[in-house]
């Protein structure tokens, strides 16, 4: 295992075992379910949005420390960006995740979730990485539609 490789499971592991911005969030605008029935994974998701703004946002859940670390990196990622910009960062890191760009292309905001970037070569595994990202973009949607709070399960296949 190279020294790269080395750092990209560690970064991965940290944010299993100390998942940021873990927990839900009070009088959330958004509030949306995410599920892999192939592996288990769960999330809840939530997020306060204010003026096209995420304000704050928090993922609960249970699964693989791949799904979970995902979940962390990714409302670290998307915490005070406008909705608009946390749309374009999901589609940045699933072109990644699908093969259709690389690690090195992420912009800065996503800079560590390079890490997950193996993950791609096992495809089963792309779906734990690509449910929180999933299930925001979805609860974006539903916001945006409606511009009330969310209450909505998405099943990841």
């Amino acid at each position: 295992m190279t020294d790269i490789d080395d750092l990209y499971r560690d970064v991965i592991l940290d944010h299993f075992r100390n998942p940021r911005n873990h927990g839900r969030v009070t009088d959330p605008q958004i509030s949306v379910e995410g599920v892999n029935p192939f592996c288990g994974d769960q999330i809840q998701l939530t997020a306060k949005v204010q003026e096209g703004r995420i304000l704050d946002i928090c993922v609960e859940g249970k699964g693989c420390s791949i799904s979970q670390s995902s979940a962390s990196m990714m409302t670290e990622a998307l915490k005070g960006r406008t909705l608009a910009r946390s749309q374009e960062l999901v589609g940045q890191f699933k072109r990644m995740m699908l093969g259709n760009a690389s690690g090195e292309d992420l912009p800065e905001e996503l800079e560590d979730l390079a890490a997950l970037e193996g993950v791609k070569k096992y495809p089963v595994r792309v779906k734990c990485a690509l449910l929180a990202w999933n299930t925001v973009l979805e609860g974006i949607s539903e916001f945006e539609k409606n511009g009330t709070s969310v209450v909505k399960q998405h099943t990841e296949e």
